[in-house]
């Protein structure tokens, strides 16, 4: 069952023992969150976003794994599987839960060490992989930025949504390898955007284009805790590549999420893009550890 607020407690949990967490395992699971707040930020923005909201749909299952009765790993499962301080012993009943259930997820995501086991576990059993990136810099920037930030980098407004969607799509697209267009017709997904947009976690810069106004960049803050954020979708239109638009493009949104409190400004970025990794060092960001995520 989801994880809700309202959900009672499973008790006599024995040791080495997994079960689907309740609401009540919710202070728990974050105190497992915390012990790195960059890496576990996904989840823990999930459930925090959860408390806030109650009644809100979680969108999947958080499994967990438990001690002599102490929560010490979790996996959240749901669009991604995304495990969270996972111990071997842990990440043995991930992989057995998860293939008694069938695959139900786009993709395996976070930290190496972990999604790699977790993956091992698993290739003898799921087909259809598309890519393993095995090595995706986790960085963070926890300083003003090394850069001057570009002025014409906002906020987007929902009467923007129409330039946007595409923009989202098209990062989406080239990231991922194919478009966002589940069987709704996009509707999720432009639903999706539309929510980052109204809740402030969306910055562009939109510059007069010969067809007319277009994005030249976007950035999103995917994940977010009180102290933390995570920025996702970082892209520039091929066209415009080159111009130097990404690092005070980056740095605005630095400085933006500083201004809102945030202590650590994180991002992942695969390795082999050099491009990037070169705009967010001249930043400020600093790699602090490594994820991994298997496509499907």
């Amino acid at each position: 069952m989801p994880l809700t607020p309202s959900a009672p407690t499973s008790r006599g949990a024995l040791p080495g023992q997994l079960r689907v967490l309740t609401g009540a395992d919710a202070p728990a699971l974050l105190r497992l969150c915390d012990r790195d707040p960059v890496g576990n930020l996904f989840v823990s923005a999930r459930l925090l976003g959860l408390v806030a909201r109650p009644g809100t749909d979680l969108g999947g299952q958080v499994w967990g794994w438990f001690e002599d009765g102490v929560l010490v790993s979790a996996c959240w499962a749901g669009a991604n599987l995304v495990p969270v301080e996972a111990t071997p012993a842990a990440l043995d009943a991930f992989a057995a839960h998860a293939r008694a259930e069938g695959r139900r997820c786009s993709s395996l995501v976070g930290p190496a060490e972990a999604v790699l086991g977790l993956w091992e576990r698993l290739r003898p059993h799921w087909r259809g992989v598309r890519e393993v990136r095995a090595r995706q810099p986790l960085m963070v920037c926890d300083t003003e930025p090394s850069v001057d930030p570009d002025p014409a980098v906002r906020r987007s407004t929902l009467r923007e949504l129409d330039l946007v969607v595409p923009a989202c799509v098209a990062m989406f697209t080239e990231e991922i390898g194919y478009a966002p267009a589940p069987p709704d017709g996009g509707g999720a997904y432009r639903a999706r955007v539309a929510e980052l947009v109204s809740t402030g976690r969306s910055f562009v810069r939109v510059d007069a284009g010969p067809s007319g106004p277009e994005v030249v960049f976007k950035a999103e803050l995917g994940a977010v805790a009180p102290k933390t954020v995570q920025v996702q979708g970082v892209w520039v239109p091929p066209h415009r590549r080159g111009e130097g638009l990404a690092a005070p493009g980056m740095a605005a949104v630095v400085r933006a999420a500083r201004a809102d409190g945030v202590e650590q400004v994180s991002l992942y970025v695969n390795d082999y893009n050099t491009r990037a990794l070169a705009a967010y060092r001249r930043v400020g960001f600093r790699e602090v550890g490594t994820y991994a995520t298997v496509l499907f």
